[in-house]
C-alpha cells in the first residue's frame, strides 16, 4: 500500500458521515428502516474508492437489489441453514459478476435477508431507498463538496 494521504482520508471521513448520518436521520424521522449494516461497507466504498467500478450506482443499486432478490429467493426455497447461507452469498456473487453489478456489500445482504427473513415489503420500504439515497448523497457530496467527479456513468 502508498503512503496514507490526509485530504482523501478526510474526504472519506466527511462523505461517509454524512451518507450515514442522513439515512440515520430519514429512519428515525419517518421510521422507514433506510439504513441496515450493508450499506456501511458500500459507504466505505462510495466515498473511498469513488472511481472505482464497484462503487458506480449500476453496482451500488443493482448489485443490492440482485443480492435481496437471491437472499428472498433462496429463503423461499431452502430456509435458514449454513447451506442456505453459503448458497445466497455465492449465488449472489456468481450473477453479479454476469450482470456487471458487482458491489462486495452486497454479498451481505443476502446473507442478512438469509438470516433475518424480512417480509419482502424490505425491498421497497428500506433496501432501495437506502441504496438510492446513499448514490444521492454520493453524487451531491463528491461533485459539490469534494469537487470528484462521481459518478464515472449511472448504468
Amino acid at each position: 500500500m502508498s503512503r496514507p494521504r490526509f485530504r482523501p482520508s478526510l474526504l472519506a471521513f466527511a462523505g461517509a458521515f454524512l451518507g450515514i448520518l442522513s439515512l440515520s436521520l430519514i429512519t428515525n424521522l419517518t421510521h422507514f428502516t433506510v439504513l441496515f449494516a450493508p450499506l456501511a461497507a458500500s459507504a466505505v466504498i462510495l466515498f473511498a474508492l469513488h472511481e472505482s467500478p464497484l462503487a458506480q450506482p449500476r453496482a451500488i443499486i443493482g448489485g443490492h437489489l440482485l443480492a435481496a432478490l437471491v437472499g428472498f429467493g433462496v429463503l423461499h426455497l431452502l430456509g435458514d441453514t449454513p447451506v442456505s447461507q453459503g448458497t445466497a452469498v455465492g449465488l449472489s456473487i456468481a450473477l453479479m459478476m454476469l450482470t456487471r453489478t458487482l458491489h462486495p456489500p452486497a454479498g451481505a445482504t443476502s446473507l442478512v435477508i438469509v438470516q433475518a427473513a424480512p417480509h419482502m415489503g424490505f425491498l421497497l420500504s428500506s433496501l432501495l431507498p437506502g441504496t438510492a439515497l446513499l448514490v444521492m448523497v454520493g453524487m451531491i457530496y463528491h461533485r459539490f463538496g469534494a469537487r470528484q467527479h462521481y459518478p464515472k456513468s449511472l448504468w
